[in-house]
């Protein structure tokens, strides 16, 4: 057996302090490694040691094989885990650790690369008779007369990687040339392999993986599946385990196809087999992840077995623990992806830093994340913020309590998409278990249009006067008693009427009268006898007319404010109070038609498809701008002519950057 006592996770962020958990658990220390821009990451604090390794640029830092083997040598590391992502499956970096005589917890270089590789992994199941969609790779031109043959649609993915980086749906020849310069182009960002293929689209599919573990003595055991078909933009968003969708008999036999392809593979550690099935319930092979999944927790909620120890253990010599007989399915287990963005703007990254950060209290939950109260959503990395887990005795009761803890979750100063999963999980579509692959396609407007419905319906005055009695009595300000309004300076005084913004809705409320803690508002119109009875951390109990609420208020340094309350976030903004900062920049802002385009987040000038002089029409594209893992089109409003293109490729970019003048025409 070999012995671990060091191990270097070559990663950030929740995956990095999930493994660090389970390390401390078995008595091993951890080391970190962090760029710059990660210096306050939880992941961090949380490590025995932590080296810093760079800037911000993923290949001098994550992706850089040299950099981190060099650091594990320092740590006097005896293995490294790569976590997912990133170099999770790259064969070069296990070859490397080998090389260095340092264990690489995952499986060997020869498995990953048979495996790892979607082309070499198709190859292999349709040797091995898996059942499996039609697919072909090659050049860009080779690409574009084997696609007629298969058919549209067809689905064009990055060779070497998986997290649906780069993957498209194309409908036709004319659309085919773009798309393959696109994901080449994201595909040899992220993976460092340009190399792309496509396959058949099946319509209407089920995304449904089955996890498995292998020893070096070849032993090879599955713990069932997970069912993983709510997606938006090829990434998973919600994840169950066991899958609703399967009969025994198809569960059965999926759980032997995988467990087949990882013995003929002579695959070990943790692996998932992913498959794609249709209305039938007929299955076909899709890809292999030579790695631990994002999605790993709802199978160890449902099973009782920790996934990353077994890794260790394997990766350390041991023989699998556990026989297939002993694997048992108890319960049910969902688990929603918490994500910095916007649903109701196609879900654009929302990075920043939260004004509020508080976690759920639900019992019984689990939370993978490496954010705390003080992080902030950084734009060079993915926009996810956690994963929100939980267990019940069947799926309706899991449901149940994913709901109750998504309603606890609150997070101020960035959007998020946690009002759009408590609505999806409560749409009639997913308890009926109606959902495929194009779930979020196909519902993604009437759930947005639902949430602002019921929005609408919530009276506005409680958040209004909520922001109003935090705000007029200092309690936003940290560590300032709370005088009443008129105990404040004249200033107030004079101020009897205040002018802000709720949302989008102009509101002007007056202030009529105060006592400690007591209120009278008249908000449009409308007088409100208002207390406040407690306030901590953020958290407000108030009377507002006689009828109790609880409100979460925050406010940014920029005297942007926040109200959670009944399940909605609300924005505020007082007319009278200096804003310093800019809430939120737009591609098609008013001022384009002054000339400025400008950058809707921060992130990396990847293509520049115009030049001075060109005419452009609506909609066409200028840039492309590269920010938490996504490439992000930017588009003319108007028709115009290119005066000016401020920005070069490769350049970093923060938001409200200009980054074309446009003259607009009349064309």
């Amino acid at each position: 057996m070999k012995q671990i006592s060091k191990i270097l996770i070559a990663n950030r962020g929740e995956i990095a302090c999930r493994i660090m958990r389970t390390a401390k658990k078995m008595g091993i220390l951890s080391v970190a490694v962090y760029s710059e821009i990660d210096h306050d990451s939880l992941h961090v604090k949380q490590a025995d040691e932590a080296f810093c390794i760079g800037h911000s640029e993923l290949s001098e830092t994550y992706l850089n094989i040299e950099k981190i083997i060099e650091t594990a040598k320092k740590a006097k590391a005896d293995a490294i885990h790569p976590g997912y992502g990133f170099l999770a499956e790259n064969s070069m970096f296990v070859k490397a650790c080998k090389d260095a005589g340092i264990i690489f917890i995952g499986p060997d270089a020869k498995a990953m690369k048979l495996m790892g590789n979607k082309i070499e992994a198709r190859n292999f199941a349709k040797k091995i008779r898996i059942p499996m969609t039609e697919g072909v790779t090659g050049t860009a031109k080779e690409l574009a007369a084997a696609a007629p043959k298969i058919g549209f649609p067809i689905l064009l993915k990055a060779a070497a990687g998986g997290g649906g980086k780069g993957m498209r749906i194309v409908h036709a020849a004319s659309e085919l040339e773009e798309a393959i310069e696109s994901t080449s182009r994201q595909a040899k960002a992220y993976f460092g392999d340009e190399t792309v293929y496509i396959e058949k689209y099946i319509e209407e599919p089920r995304h449904i993986e089955v996890q498995i573990l292998g020893d070096e003595a070849g032993n090879v055991i599955h713990l069932f599946e997970r069912e993983c078909s709510i997606q938006r933009r090829y990434q998973k968003i919600i994840e169950e385990s066991p899958s609703p969708t399967l009969s025994p008999e198809v569960r059965l036999k999926m759980g032997e196809a995988a467990v087949r392809i990882g013995k003929e593979a002579g695959y070990t550690s943790a692996g998932t087999i992913e498959f794609l099935v249709d209305k039938h319930l007929d299955f076909y092979f899709l890809e292999m992840n030579t790695r631990i999944q994002v999605e790993h927790p709802v199978t160890e909620m449902v099973t009782g077995i920790d996934i990353v120890e077994e890794q260790i253990l394997i990766a350390s010599g041991h023989q699998l623990r556990i026989k297939q007989e002993d694997v048992r399915q108890k319960g049910h287990a969902i688990e929603c992806r918490i994500y910095a963005e916007d649903p109701s703007n196609n879900f654009q990254p929302s990075p920043g830093n939260m004004s509020l950060y508080k976690e759920p209290t639900v019992a019984g939950i689990r939370l993978d994340t490496g954010v705390t109260a003080g992080s902030g959503i950084k734009s060079a990395f993915d926009p996810m913020i956690c994963k929100l887990v939980v267990w019940g005795e069947d799926r309706e009761e899991a449901t149940r309590v994913m709901a109750g803890a998504l309603r606890d979750y609150i997070i101020h100063g960035i959007k998020t998409n946690i009002p759009f999963l408590a609505a999806l999980l409560q749409s009639e579509a997913f308890v009926a278990n109606r959902i495929s692959t194009r779930f979020c396609d196909e519902h993604l407007q009437n759930i947005v249009s639902g949430i602002e419905a019921e929005k609408e319906k919530f009276p506005l005055h409680v958040p209004v006067a909520g922001y109003l009695m935090a705000s007029l009595s200092n309690s936003l300000v940290a560590g300032c008693e709370a005088p009443n309004v008129w105990q404040q300076i004249g200033y107030w005084r004079d101020l009897i009427r205040i002018r802000l913004k709720a949302d989008k809705h102009e509101i002007t409320a007056r202030v009529s009268r105060s006592g400690k803690n007591i209120f009278d508002f008249g908000i449009s119109g409308v007088a409100y006898h208002c207390s406040i009875d407690s306030w901590s951390e953020n958290r407000m109990a108030c009377t507002i007319d006689g009828h109790d609420h609880v409100l979460y208020v925050s406010e940014d340094q920029g005297n942007l404010g926040y109200v959670s309350t009944g399940g909605f976030l609300y924005s505020m903004q007082r007319a009278d109070l200096l804003t310093e900062t800019v809430s939120e920049a737009s591609f098609d802002s008013a001022g384009n038609e002054g000339g400025h385009i400008t950058s809707p987040m921060p992130g990396k000038v990847t293509k520049i498809n115009v030049k001075p002089g060109e005419e452009v029409k609506k909609g066409q594209v200028l840039l492309t701008i590269e920010a938490m893992k996504m490439e992000n089109l930017i588009t003319a409003s108007v028709p115009g002519s290119i005066q000016k293109v401020n920005v070069k490729l490769g350049q970093m970019v923060e938001t409200s950057t200009v980054l074309v003048d446009l003259e607009k025409s009349d064309k």
